[in-house]
């Protein structure tokens, strides 16, 4: 994930327009097709086009034609097949194993006639069927097309302009924040991914979920072995406690014979080849506005955390006399403390490199294990009483769970295959306990306490956590480096033998800052020095200093500089001349590296001088420095007021280093 390799994809879009147009095509005319459009996101997919939309690598124009086009088509078709097979469609499959399917379609239709084309196409259970149904009816010709293709245009503009905002908005959050922008964008596409899985699982599975239970308990009397345990499960009659410990035990070991098997045919219990990749470009995703806000999240599935919001729950459960939702409810957690301890102890992976100082490392991550079965369970336990959609208890679970994992997988805390498997763990047994206790329980409760108690907990409490951890959660899962040594001589030289660093690491080559400046010695002696030539120390933005872009009162003695990092760290240093009348300043930031020099043992520096302007977008709506391509003049007031950090001065040492080409 560095910068050759995005401004190639990037690259690839642009000298294509032909291919991309014809994936927007494809996206939209599937979405539209009769049958196919159920499985087809085309809210996310259309987001992530709108923001390549945004970013300038897709022509907008041309996007919403190809997209309206491919809607157009995708309506055809489907009105096409329902005037040739009219009410036999019903008859045929997938159709008549699923009637609700063309019900819907048939209800709208006939509740909203013609507008039903336009208020459809924004309704994904029905956007496939509609135009069928109006091609059953024989809807005239003209009448529909000039309907389908006003809603086309009202589709695609209506699902391209949010990623085509975002994309604009994370190009200029990527010009002040760097890799910020990514992590934003990955956080709404992950958001968006498990609003649509969810949606669709449950979409699927709640008018199917009495008739598989069902077909179940029959199975189990059919097998007088496994079925006695099957049985006891789904049988309010009969106890299901033995039953939920045989499959709790049954679960452990057949993950643990898994993740043997998986051994013994590969190289052994160690990380895959995508868990290298994702924990490497994580860590490569590192900011110092996102590391808080990950911290946050990660400590959501600390037992300190999550145990007083649980232990809060069941007593009032207790309180309530409601002993089945209780017993269950501690029960989740249960199985996760325990089920994740066991298999730690029979599986031994090796830790990720930012996770070897810290304790606790287990696999499955117990923490992201912990935290699917109490959201879980949670969902399952509010949805049965909840007063309204009781899909969104799943959602905000699945959400929460999500964020977890990722946050986890960004500080370096897990390798990919640890959270998946306590998310897949974690979900199976909250699906055989959720069984257990929705086949049992009798009494309602009232589900509103019950959330307030927990989230009230949660939040309480891990606002507390992580105002206490979480800076040195961030701190404890930064990979230890390994030193190395500099000749003194060479680096005076600035021989390229060394293979310093010429470029800071980003994402876009644009935003890859020549690593212009060296320097060996104290930071505050530094400082010191030009602070008597008229620097002075900056404090590196936070979250209200983005805030602060959108001031309209913000001047330039007044807006911060935001932080850049490299190699996943901030600034070590960052100090700058005053503002001039041009509203332009010179700013010289320094990274930590991981170089010494021999002899003198003095730590090494990269940085980067540059020249900052005050500028605007949107005609004055956002405000921000904007790093000018140009950095001689940077260069020669750095290099005037540093000449006597010279080598043969005894002290520290500050070189100019000449820029690498682009």
């Amino acid at each position: 994930m560095d910068a050759p390799y995005w401004d190639t994809v990037l690259d690839w879009i642009s000298r294509h327009p032909v291919a991309a147009g014809l994936v927007i095509f494809l996206i939209a005319f599937l979405d539209a097709l009769l049958i196919v459009g159920v499985a087809v996101p085309a809210a996310p997919l259309m987001i992530a086009v709108g923001a390549l939309v945004g970013l300038g690598h897709i022509d907008p124009a041309y996007a919403i034609a190809c997209a309206t086009a491919g809607a157009f088509l995708g309506d055809g078709v489907s009105y096409v097949a329902g005037r040739r097979y009219g009410d036999s469609l019903r008859q045929r499959w997938p159709f008549a194993q699923n009637p609700e399917w063309l019900e819907r379609g048939d209800r709208a239709f006939r509740r909203h006639g013609m507008k039903s084309l336009v208020i459809g196409r924004f309704v994904g259970a029905v956007r496939p069927f509609i135009p069928a149904i109006a091609g059953m009816v024989r809807m005239p010709a003209p009448n529909y097309i000039a309907a389908t293709a006003f809603a086309a245009l009202l589709w695609s503009l209506a699902f391209l302009l949010p990623g085509w905002l975002l994309g604009a908005s994370l190009d200029l959050v990527a010009a002040v924040a760097g890799r910020l922008a990514i992590v934003i964008g990955l956080v709404l596409a992950l958001v968006a991914a498990i609003w649509g899985l969810v949606f669709y699982v449950w979409r699927w599975m709640a008018p199917r979920t009495h008739d598989l239970l069902a077909q179940l308990l029959a199975w189990s009397h059919r097998h007088p072995v496994l079925g006695r345990y099957s049985a006891a499960l789904i049988d309010p009659k009969q106890r299901e406690s033995p039953s939920l410990l045989v499959f709790a035990a049954g679960l452990l070991l057949a993950a643990w014979g898994f993740f043997e098997l998986l051994a013994s045919v590969g190289a052994g219990l160690a990380p895959s080849h995508l868990d290298l990749a994702v924990h490497q470009a994580m860590f490569g995703l590192r900011h110092p506005l996102a590391d808080p806000v990950m911290g946050f999240f990660a400590s959501l599935g600390d037992l300190v955390v999550l145990g007083p919001a649980v232990a809060l729950v069941a007593a009032w459960l207790f309180w309530r006399r409601r002993p089945i939702a209780a017993w269950h409810w501690i029960a989740a957690p249960a199985f996760a403390l325990v089920g994740a301890w066991v298999l730690g102890a029979l599986i031994d992976l090796p830790k990720p490199p930012a996770a070897t100082a810290v304790a606790g490392f287990s696999f499955p991550s117990q923490p992201v294990m912990l935290a699917t079965v109490v959201y879980g369970f949670l969902a399952v336990l509010v949805a049965r009483e909840w007063p309204g959609p009781r899909l969104w208890p799943y959602v905000l679970g699945a959400l929460l769970v999500g964020l977890l994992g990722f946050s986890r997988l960004y500080l370096g805390a897990h390798w990919l295959s640890d959270v998946l498997a306590g998310i897949c763990l974690g979900v199976v047994w909250v699906t055989v306990l959720g069984i257990a206790y929705r086949r049992r329980v009798v009494r309602s409760f009232w589900a509103r306490p019950v959330t307030a108690i927990f989230f009230g907990t949660v939040l309480l409490v891990g606002g507390w956590h992580a105002g206490r951890s979480a800076e040195s959660m961030v701190a404890a899962f930064d990979p230890p480096e390994a030193r190395r040594v500099v000749d003194t001589t060479l680096w005076l030289q600035g021989d390229p033998r060394l293979g310093l660093p010429a470029r800071r690491t980003e994402l876009r080559s644009r935003d890859a800052w020549p690593l212009n400046v060296h320097y060996a010695g104290s930071l505050e002696a530094l400082a010191a020095h030009l602070q008597t030539r008229g620097w002075e120390r900056l404090e590196a933005g936070d979250w209200r200093g983005l805030l602060m872009m959108l001031d309209d009162h913000a001047r330039p003695d007044t807006l911060p500089v935001m932080p850049s990092t490299h190699g996943g760290h901030a600034e070590s240093l960052l100090i700058g001349l005053p503002v001039d009348a041009r509203g332009e300043r010179v700013v010289l930031r320094l990274w930590h590296a991981p170089y010494r020099l021999d002899g003198s043992g003095q730590a090494l520096w990269l940085g980067t001088v540059q020249s900052l302007r005050f500028a605007s977008r949107g005609d004055g709506f956002v405000r921000y420095w904007r790093a000018q391509p140009e950095e001689q003049a940077a260069r020669e007031s750095l290099a005037a007021d540093a000449a006597g950090l010279r080598a043969d001065a005894g002290g520290p040492v500050l070189r100019l280093v000449e820029p690498p080409p682009p």
